[in-house]
């Protein structure tokens, strides 16, 4: 077995793997010298909002599938079973909740920045938290997203780290920078092909050499490996149906609701029917990715069983396993492997990709236009384009820290995971609760942050210092980009129940999302409600989603007026004002010129609550 640790790739694996780099490479090279060559910020951030349902659709797909999950994921089916496929439980509503709640909100007011939306609802300060955050979140994760594969790369086959890291930095900082967000689209939809490609050859390979997928099967029955639906609602436990099926929605909601890689994509989309759609074509092509991982998973443990490389010492940690698979079952098939890596880093390449797009959106649109208002289209395009080279120069930087963090590691990505409910929790304190304001979103995020990093690091930290009963955390695998830790630990014997503060730090990581978001939104309330709620008159149009009228169906009509619950989403079609944002003015509503062209019209914004009136729907095509 010595021999398999010691494999190389051969000219032809090399070749595929340059090969991958190139064409992302040249993907956005067409983009910066072809259409208007990137010359406006609408074209360079936001695709002109010009993209098509499946384009978009694919890049979501790509967004999630990182390389970490890439490698998590059949690691987390091989120690544990496939209780992890319930997962898939999750995404029917955290896509669902997406597509009808904060798509509508977000498209109809013509956003480029989802924090632009905190401004319109709050103030400028709850938007500069809402930035701040996100950014910080992003940079953390970047440096890790990269230097991961890259170094269970090189453990494994021998690839030089460094010059995998270089690679993928550069070629990433180079079509980012010059093609924007459609080169980061379309190279999404180029990398998520191969995605789908390196992990269909090591499974039809894995279970061929195994005897078949029945054959595969069988000996998963027999390993205990296929698991039944556990409904233990304990959240301690750390998979069941519950957390998965539920928590897991709240991780799904930060991740496609809220977090501005993705908002970003929706908001290029052509139409608001387009960019609804690419949501529901988002929600198969999940369920594929999710049974892909789960069933490398169990093709792995069909060919090691018990006796994994992890126990014989022949990697360090579960997140090299995967790729000790890969090479070892296609040790007699040159190229093979290097299809497999160009799968691992385009997961890596259209996660770190739409981490710099996102960055480079909201630097620009939320911390320079406010304070810039007069800079020219040029300048500013140009400005945008070297935030996304300096984003990409700090995901290297953050690359060499984290080489240098060592077990750490564990904690960047948990940092990671931990911010995503909180910033969910502000928007849906906004969205759903028109008496909030921006005092209670202050302290409502702040205390979503605080909660989050008590439960995280507390629990990181007794579980590195053993004192939760559980293994020392060690060795772990990341399962997804907007989840928290997820520990990949060698099988034990069961542990008493933990009373306490213990119990508190040992909540489920799936629940982290769910329990952080409901802190923001709870102390918000309690906040605003003790500093003088928001009244109707001074929310602006098309800023709350008026849920609680449906929710609250059995409340006398007086009180839902109170809480402007009362008006249904508008539905008539009327044209978009098409001119971009800017701060200070009061989108969704229109101005007295353009009442004057309107031929004595009677405006639906007349009629609507204010603070409950929502855009309708805007299919037609738009040009900003």
């Amino acid at each position: 077995m010595a021999d398999v640790i010691q494999m190389h790739f051969t000219t032809a694996d090399y070749v595929i793997f340059a090969l991958l780099l190139v064409a992302s490479a040249g993907i956005g090279l067409f983009y910066a010298f072809s259409g208007g060559r990137q010359r406006t910020t609408q074209e360079f951030l936001m695709a002109d909002r010009s993209m098509s349902c499946l384009p978009v659709s694919l890049s979501l797909l790509a967004t999630f599938q990182s390389a970490v999950a890439i490698l998590g994921a059949p690691s987390e089916v091989y120690t544990y079973g496939t209780q992890y496929w319930f997962l898939g439980c999750s995404y029917f509503l955290g896509l669902l909740i997406p597509a009808h709640v904060f798509i509508p909100v977000f498209y109809r007011l013509r956003l480029s920045s989802a924090y632009e939306y905190l401004e319109l609802r709050f103030n400028k300060t709850v938007r500069i938290c809402g930035t701040v955050t996100f950014i910080f979140q992003m940079v953390i994760y970047m440096g890790v997203v990269l230097y991961a594969p890259a170094l269970a790369l090189n453990a494994v086959t021998g690839f030089d780290l460094w010059g995998a890291v270089l690679a993928m930095g550069s070629v990433c900082t180079l079509y980012t920078a010059l093609g924007g967000l459609k080169a980061v689209i379309w190279t999404d939809v180029f990398q998520t092909v191969v995605m789908f490609a390196g992990q269909l050859a090591v499974i039809v390979v894995g279970a061929s050499q195994a005897g078949g997928m029945a054959e595969v099967w069988r000996i998963a029955v027999n390993g205990s490996r296929i698991a039944a639906l556990d409904l233990n609602p304990d959240p301690l436990e750390r998979h069941t149906f519950w957390t998965l099926g539920v928590g897991g929605v709240f991780l799904m909601l930060a991740l496609y609701g809220v977090n501005q890689a993705q908002v970003q994509r929706y908001l290029s989309s052509r139409t608001e029917k387009q960019a609804i759609m690419s949501c529901y074509v988002v929600f198969p092509c999940q369920q594929i990715v999710l049974c892909l991982g789960c069933l490398m998973g169990l093709v792995m443990f069909a060919r090691y069983g018990e006796d994994s490389p992890l126990t014989k010492g022949y990697v360090q940690s579960n997140d090299q396993m995967v790729l000790y698979f890969v090479m070892d079952v296609f040790r007699d098939l040159p190229g093979l492997p290097g299809l497999f890596v160009a799968c691992l880093f385009s997961g890596a390449l259209s996660t770190i990709s739409s981490a710099f797009n996102s960055l480079a959106t909201v630097t620009m649109e939320d911390l320079i236009k406010p304070h810039f208002p007069n800079m020219t289209e040029s300048k500013a395009t140009f400005l945008s384009k070297g935030l996304a080279l300096v984003y990409g120069l700090v995901c290297l930087a953050m690359a060499y820290v984290a080489s240098r963090m060592g077990s750490v590691l564990q904690a960047a990505f948990s940092i990671f995971g931990m911010i995503g409910g909180p910033l969910l929790g502000l928007f849906c304190l906004g969205m759903f609760f028109p008496c909030a304001n921006s005092t209670g979103a202050v302290v409502g995020l702040v205390a979503g942050l605080v909660m989050a990093f008590w439960i995280g690091i507390g629990s990181f930290v007794m579980r590195v210092s053993g004192q939760s009963g559980l293994p020392p955390l060690n060795n772990t695998a990341f399962v997804n980009m907007s989840s928290s830790i997820v520990p990949v630990l060698e099988n034990s014997t069961a542990a008493p129940r933990p009373v306490g503060l213990e119990a508190f730090y040992s909540l489920s990581y799936m629940w982290y999302s769910a329990h952080n978001s409901t802190t923001v939104v709870l102390v918000g309330l309690v906040v605003s409600l003790l500093t003088g709620p928001m009244k109707e008159k001074d929310l602006r149009p098309g800023t709350v989603f008026p849920v609680l009228g449906t929710l609250l169906f059995f409340l006398p009509q007086r009180y839902k007026e109170k809480l402007c619950c009362v008006t249904p989403l508008a539905s008539e079609p009327r044209a978009m004002d098409t001119k971009p944002y800017q701060t200070g003015q009061r989108v969704g509503v229109f101005s007295s010129e353009e009442e004057e062209e309107s031929d004595g019209q009677e405006k639906e914004t007349k009629t609507l609550p204010p603070s409950c009136q929502i855009l309708p729907p805007c299919d037609q095509e738009t040009s900003l």
